[in-house]
């Protein structure tokens, strides 16, 4: 077994536990630890590492060439042809795309970065041709949110037919987009939609996703995207109820100036109490990413609130002192629970 330095040290921890409990022979014992054969370097890190890059890094040259006018019209003139056309060459490219990926997976399945680093260029290439499909039916009425409503869809198709969390997360990121974008529409742009700013909607759209993630967490088809779908609704519901923490339900800077902090008050304790209900479920559920959301964001929140409430009142030099022993209690405190781990896995 080829593990790292980290897994090999647990493991042979574990031996040692259930041999010296009487669960394993010494013999047994020592077959095991000699299977372990510790890996020098992480080679599956630096691969998955190393196709994010190269994918941020073609993206960024496809950005750069956009960004470059002689390059841009020299982009022009090669494909100036109707947007029909684009749209399925496009097409086209991205079909012959995803067949290389669903070809590569099934003959080399076990090369999940580069399988998956071939679909985030569909991904890419399905992008383009949205777009392209958005200008061919363009009536200048600005209603592009459709586009986002068809990018959610073709995506949620793909995700499920190649069982790609990756994709799946572009869906859901699609599926948020035009809700943001269709409330705006409906509102003629406006600060409000039903009495709500944006990140009041997206609050209640975090509430909604996280209700339907739980009800299909069963179901046998959409049970592969459970934990992905369950970290985009905890970041749509935390990220939106942290900025209703610091300027609530308020549309414009002019209406948010005029207040007081404190006035928001009501927005800090739903954002810190639904902190601790996901803390409740994680530790109640066993589910680490609950867990480990409320515990970031109830942390999130207080110092948030230690900005707010004492930032302009404080001395500066309190000020960082305050915030530095709080720091090191919080690493005492970490500390102490690792080494509470390094107790139970040793007896």
């Amino acid at each position: 077994m080829k593990v790292n330095k980290t897994h090999a040290s647990i493991i042979c921890n574990a031996i040692e536990h259930w041999n010296r409990d009487g669960l394993i022979d010494e013999k047994t014992a020592t077959l095991l630890t000699q299977d372990i054969e510790v890996i020098a370097f992480d080679w599956k890190k630096l691969s998955k590492y190393s196709f994010w890059i190269a994918l941020i890094c073609i993206v960024t040259a496809f950005g750069a060439i956009f960004a470059d006018e002689i390059l841009r019209e020299l982009l022009h003139s090669i494909f100036n042809a109707p947007y029909i056309v684009k749209f399925f060459s496009i097409t086209t490219i991205s079909a012959l795309i995803y067949c290389f990926g669903h070809y590569r997976r099934k003959k080399n399945p076990s090369k999940i970065f580069s399988n998956e680093a071939i679909l985030f260029l569909g991904v890419l290439t399905t992008a383009a041709a949205i777009y392209q499909l958005g200008k061919i039916f363009d009536s200048g009425s600005g209603h592009f949110s459709l586009l986002l409503l068809l990018s959610f869809i073709i995506y949620g198709i793909l995700g499920l037919y190649f069982k790609s969390n990756l994709i799946w997360l572009f869906s859901l990121t699609s599926l948020g987009s035009w809700m943001g974008t269709e409330t705006g529409y409906l509102s003629g742009w406006g600060a409000y939609y039903l009495g709500m700013n944006y990140p009041l909607r997206f609050v209640l759209f975090g509430v909604i996703l996280l209700a339907i993630t739980f009800i299909l967490e069963k179901n046998k088809i959409f049970h592969p995207f459970f934990k992905s779908t369950l970290v985009m609704g905890l970041l749509y519901l935390f990220i939106a109820l942290w900025i209703m923490s610091i300027f609530g339900n308020y549309g414009d800077m002019k209406s948010w100036h005029a207040i007081k902090q404190m006035e928001l008050f009501h927005w800090s304790l739903l954002f810190g109490l639904t902190s601790g209900g996901a803390i409740y479920h994680g530790l109640r559920f066993d589910n680490g990413v609950t867990k480990g959301f409320g515990i970031t964001f109830l942390f999130i929140n207080l110092y948030t609130r230690f900005f707010e409430y004492f930032w302009d009142a404080t001395h500066k030099a309190i000020f960082f002192a305050v915030l530095g022993i709080s720091f090191w209690f919080l690493g005492l405190k970490a500390e102490k629970i690792w080494h509470l781990g390094e107790e139970k896995q040793s007896n």
